[in-house]
């Protein structure tokens, strides 16, 4: 299946992505396909969030590659209360969709749990990758991996399963976003593009969330499931692991640790930039990937 998208008004420029699917093993894993020349860029994005997200990232590379921005919510329905859906059960699916689609050797680039999810791919299910971008990459404590825990008792998907579902119109959503500090440092075209495709009209009028909060419970409860650690040393390509200077991501997540157990890892901290460094920047990570892959190629 595919089907034209209409952008808001906000999203400038001629380049539009085309909606596809694929069949990945009872179920279909939708994607955007920026449909360019050179290098193949596969870009998986954070949890609760789509890949509409990565639209003037995508608008500002397209020219000079081929880009596939998998949408990693709904796609799979799993109980958060019996463990959600697990980011290893993501990264087989991502495997599948570019096994079926043939790509292969390509460019990896992830945010948050799409760049642990870029790591699994390529690690465990043979996703051949010439380099890779972790985003703010999700790599818990040990320990974190080894004891079952319930929503209620996990940091993220209590709260995700308490988040507002509900807005009257496009205007109250606007409203409220600009008032929340996760999103003060977002610019008007992603703010709208989050409201156009992050969230859905509600059966009996308003607007609700596309990523509903047990969903992005369940997508912070399938962290728990697999331990990524043990995969970094069997990454072979360069990774480039970026941090935002002001992420509170380092609380819990040891950046330094994840390159120096990569044969070939560097790292880079985006100034002025929390977590959401994609959505805060989105220029700099455009340019970021750019310079990323081009030395890689020149090498």
């Amino acid at each position: 299946m595919e089907g034209d998208i209409d952008m808001p008004a906000n999203a400038k420029g001629p380049v539009m992505p085309v909606l596809m699917t694929q069949d990945v093993g009872n179920t279909d894993l939708p994607y955007l396909l920026y449909d360019g020349r050179g290098p193949t860029l596969i870009l998986l994005h954070a949890t609760g969030f789509t890949p509409w997200l990565w639209h003037p990232i995508a608008r500002e590379l397209a020219s000079s590659y081929r880009i596939i921005a998998p949408y990693m919510c709904d796609y799979r329905i799993e109980d958060p209360e019996k463990g959600g859906l697990g980011w290893a059960k993501i990264a087989r699916d991502v495997a599948a969709l570019l096994s079926s689609i043939d790509i292969d050797d390509t460019f990896l680039v992830g945010h948050s749990m799409g760049a642990t999810i870029c790591t699994i791919a390529n690690a465990a299910h043979g996703v051949k990758a010439k380099g890779m971008v972790l985003i703010e990459p999700i790599f818990l404590s040990d320990d974190f991996y080894r004891v079952k825990i319930t929503v209620k008792d996990h940091p993220l998907a209590s709260l995700a399963i308490k988040r507002r579902n509900y807005w009257k119109n496009e205007s109250e959503a606007m409203d409220y976003l600009r008032s929340r500090e996760l999103f003060k440092k977002w610019n008007d075209e992603m703010l709208e593009l989050y409201v156009a495709y992050g969230m859905e009209p509600k059966e009996g009028g308003g607007l609700q969330l596309v990523c509903k909060p047990e969903m992005e419970a369940g997508l912070f409860m399938g962290g728990a499931q697999y331990n990524p650690w043990p995969l970094l040393p069997e990454v072979s390509c360069p990774v480039l692991v970026i941090e935002g200077e002001n992420s509170d991501t380092k609380n819990f997540v040891d950046f330094k640790r994840i390159v120096s157990m990569l044969k070939k890892g560097s790292h880079a901290v985006v100034k002025d930039a929390g977590h959401l460094i994609p959505m805060e920047q989105p220029s700099i990570i455009a340019a970021v990937i750019n310079d990323f892959v081009k030395n890689i190629q020149s090498a």
